[in-house]
């Protein structure tokens, strides 16, 4: 009788282990979840799940628990799989080509900018640094060169400005300097060793730049929904109050410049409160501009002067600079830039430049010999130039006088193109992240007076509605 129980406890427990969940039953509801669908897909047409009959089969099967059928839901949910499949498969594969193709063309820009422009090979191209200030001028040449309105910039054009200016100015975070520093050892002891860190004129400028092109391209997003708009010329009437408005208001511009387009404003002129925003934009835009000029100037004085500009200096500063100007700097005992430029008949801004670049030659003449007059060593000759005796020689008061006379007639004429000393400069310059901060401070600069230029415009016409309803 005990063998008999033991035997049918035996039959009971091997009973429920043949009736009991298996393994193969619980992975094949798991396997349509969302989370499988790659696994599923991977399945052969005669399944294990497929094939599950006996156990797992009432006594009268379904069509779905035939020997060698498929599950209808499980093939559509393998065809959705497959398709989502392809989805993704298409995305990557697009993205790797695109990928691919920036990185052929940052090599393909990256190759230029080495060979200086000469794709042959033999050395003939520019150096370097020339090379990146020609990208950085070209390329807001060709996406800003169109811009004549207070209207946002083209995403896309803003979005290509970014990545072509973050490409060509990942060449300065190479750019380094040696400096010392303190390190303690782990037995407490210290040391001085060299580290490297972003050369200074870099480290401080850059960033700056950065900053002010990101205030301009706010302004012109901030323009997106205003009360003025624009007409070209050739499409406006002929008695249109605005026609000439831009030689009344905008006296540096003595030509008529057809090709831009005038802002209207509606009948009784703006709103004050667009007035104001327009203003305070303007202001943003005028210290942007001055930041920007300021940090170009000084790159360009700490730039190297050619050896091929002071060959080509005459041999005195009178010649430069003309009989009637030197008379009156050096007679006069008290001298007065402002009083002599405004003496002089100057009309037009090709005028101006003219006399600044004979300024400009006439400064480097005069103390080439004042150093020259001095058969001294070289340190010698750089104390003098800064001692009292020294100041009392004529060529450093002219030389000084005429560094006074070129600044105010920067100030008097800020639109003023560059100046030969300047464009030579840029041309011989062997130094990339000089080339960068110049090139970049130079384009901002342009951007910030066009801004000016463009609320002046509007506020004109604004100014001149109102004065006409009253």
């Amino acid at each position: 009788m005990e063998n008999l129980s033991i035997n049918d406890d035996n039959s009971d427990s091997r009973f429920e282990a043949d009736h009991s969940p298996t393994p193969t039953t619980t992975t094949g509801h798991s396997l349509l979840s969302d989370d499988s669908f790659g696994y599923c897909r991977t399945s052969s047409d005669a399944s294990s799940f497929s094939e599950a009959t006996g156990d797992n089969c009432s006594e009268t099967p379904s069509p779905t628990c035939w020997p060698g059928m498929k599950s209808p839901t499980r093939a559509a949910l393998s065809r959705l799989g497959m398709k989502q499949h392809k989805t993704v498969l298409d995305d990557v594969t697009r993205d790797l080509e695109a990928g691919d193709f920036e990185l052929d063309l940052m090599k393909e820009r990256f190759s230029k900018l080495l060979l200086g422009q000469d794709m042959s090979g033999g050395g003939k191209g520019v150096s370097t640094a020339l090379t990146i200030s020609n990208a950085i001028t070209n390329l807001y040449a060709s996406l800003f060169g169109q811009q004549h309105k207070l209207e946002p910039f083209h995403p896309d054009k803003r979005m290509m400005w970014k990545r072509e200016m973050n490409c060509l100015l990942s060449l300065c975070d190479f750019i380094v300097e040696f400096a010392p520093i303190i390190e303690t050892l782990t037995d407490g002891t210290t040391v001085e060793v060299m580290t490297t860190r972003p050369r200074t004129d870099l480290y401080i400028n850059l960033p700056a730049l950065r900053k002010l092109d990101a205030l301009l391209l706010d302004i012109l997003a901030s323009f997106e929904a205003s009360e003025f708009w624009y007409e070209e010329k050739g499409s406006m009437s002929g008695n249109l109050r605005s026609g000439s408005f831009r030689k009344i208001a905008l006296p540096q511009r003595k030509e008529e410049k057809w090709w831009l387009p005038v802002p209207c404003v509606p009948p009784g002129g703006l709103s004050d409160k667009s007035r104001k925003q327009l203003r305070k934009q303007r202001d943003c835009a005028n210290q942007i501009h001055k930041a920007a000029m300021a940090i170009n100037n000084s790159i360009l004085t700490d730039m190297d002067v050619p050896e091929l500009y002071m060959a080509s200096l005459p041999k005195s500063g009178k010649t430069s600079v003309g009989d009637a100007i030197y008379k009156y700097m050096y007679n006069a005992e008290k001298f007065s830039p402002d009083h002599l430029l405004s003496t002089l008949s100057i009309s037009s801004e090709h005028e101006a430049l003219e006399l600044a670049d004979k300024i400009e030659a006439s400064i480097y003449t005069w103390r080439r010999k004042a150093c020259l007059s001095h058969s001294k060593s070289s340190w010698d000759i750089m104390k003098d130039l800064v001692s009292d005796v020294d100041r009392t020689d004529k060529n450093i008061i002219l030389a000084e006088r005429a560094e006074t006379l070129l600044f105010c007639l920067k100030q008097r004429y800020p639109e003023l193109s560059q100046t030969t000393l300047d464009t030579s400069k840029i041309q011989y310059n062997r130094d990339v992240g000089k080339a960068v901060l110049e090139s970049y401070s130079r384009v901002l600069e342009g951007l910030a007076f066009n801004i000016v230029a463009w609320i002046d415009d509007v506020l004109f016409v604004d100014k001149q509605m109102r004065d006409e309803d009253q």
